[in-house]
């Protein structure tokens, strides 16, 4: 297939080097990065990619995969993120072209109201569709030559999110836990302002953690290899969780709350899923059961950028049946 894939960010998302302790204007951007894998992955499949990059690129994109700066219109669908390019959508509706846009994330996380689903949106996690009556997903993936897998862990706990829901994510749960156990917290991510850095770097130093901030490259894959678990006790109904997967292909196990996708993507072989503090500290305290080879078996049978791929192609082409092409 012909595809026009439409991004806003300037490519790679995934960047080398992280800030470290120094806020970043976006400190996750994961629906970001997870486009730029999904065009890998098209690509590597044998589909044309025309990807619409206004905000341009910093390195050669793989082959297979044209950047555009302005819409190609000869290609058999359009896929867009999110509500980002509402112009463009219109444009290939009156044109009766076919398209799709991912929802990475419920618009009530950041105080918004849901608008109204088309068949259009594909979600990304069960979970999520569900609440918009839809049963439309496609499951992100992560690309595992980006990762360390290790089977020996150090005697640390890895907590890892965006600081400016640091305490909606679990980061305040995460820290009353660290005085209760024998280990390390190591606290990794930043904010997109000064004020939301020095926070969690105020809060870490009061319950002994270890604020690393912003981590990317080889530095974040260690530091995901390495741990005993990642911990992500979050108060949100999480879309998908991306932190989770990445963790899983790190072979480090997850321990995380019920809310939103976290059953989905976390099983009994991987993690432990938990509701009150007594669950997680017995998780912590059990976690040594979990076989590192398992989460990395399940991430790379589950959450692999190819099967992510493979799975939005199939996506296209229901949309192609439905407008009769």
């Amino acid at each position: 297939m012909r595809l026009l894939i439409s991004a806003r960010h300037r490519y790679p998302a995934l960047t080398e080097v992280g800030s470290g302790l120094e806020p970043k204007a976006l400190p996750s951007g994961s629906g970001s990065l997870i486009h730029d894998l999904m065009v890998k992955g098209l690509a590597e499949l044998g589909h044309q990619i025309f990807y619409l990059l206004p905000n341009g690129a910093d390195q050669p994109l793989p082959d297979g995969i044209t950047i555009v700066s302005e819409p190609t219109l000869d290609v058999d669908v359009l896929h867009t993120i999110s509500d980002h390019d509402n112009d463009l959508i219109r444009e290939w509706q009156a044109l009766g072209k076919p398209w799709v846009t991912t929802c990475h994330l419920d618009p009530r996380a950041r105080g918004k109201e849901r608008a109204p689903a088309t068949e259009n949106w594909i979600f990304v996690s069960r979970t999520l569709a569900r609440l918009y009556d839809s049963n439309r997903y496609v499951l992100n993936g992560v690309d595992p030559a980006e990762y360390v897998f290790s089977e020996s862990k150090e005697n640390y706990i890895l907590f890892m999110s965006t600081m400016d829901w640091g305490n909606a994510k679990g980061l305040d749960v995460v820290l009353s836990l660290a005085g209760k156990q024998p280990f390390k917290v190591v606290v990794a991510g930043t904010g997109n302002d000064w004020e939301s850095v020095n926070r969690v770097a105020e809060m870490c130093r009061k319950a002994n953690a270890i604020y690393v901030g912003d981590v990317r490259g080889k530095t974040k894959a260690k530091l995901l290899a390495g741990a005993r678990a990642l911990l992500f006790p979050t108060k949100l109904d999480e879309a998908f969780g991306l932190g989770m997967v990445e963790a899983l292909m790190s072979g480090t196990p997850v321990i995380c709350s019920d809310r939103g996708a976290c059953p989905e993507i976390i099983s009994p072989e991987v993690g432990f899923i938990c509701r009150e503090q007594s669950d997680y500290l017995a998780a912590i305290n059990n976690v040594a059961n979990i076989s590192p080879q398992a989460c990395r078996d399940k991430a790379m049978s589950k959450y692999h950028y190819l099967r992510m791929a493979a799975d939005y192609a199939v996506e296209y082409e229901k949309e192609l049946t439905r407008n009769g092409n």
